[in-house]
């Protein structure tokens, strides 16, 4: 069940959510915000994938 939860939010975060990686976007000047983004994305995958 949470599973297929965090697999849904990951759909819909790609949809709505920049991808940061084909912007070619360097984290060491990152925003809080863009951090912050990165952080959620990484979170949710995280649990997908587990």
């Amino acid at each position: 069940m949470k599973k297929q939860f965090f697999k849904i939010i990951a759909k819909i975060n790609k949809l709505i959510l920049p991808s940061f990686t084909k912007k070619e976007l360097d984290i060491s000047k990152a925003s809080k915000f863009q951090l912050a983004i990165i952080g959620w994305r990484a979170f949710v995958t995280i649990n997908s994938l587990t």
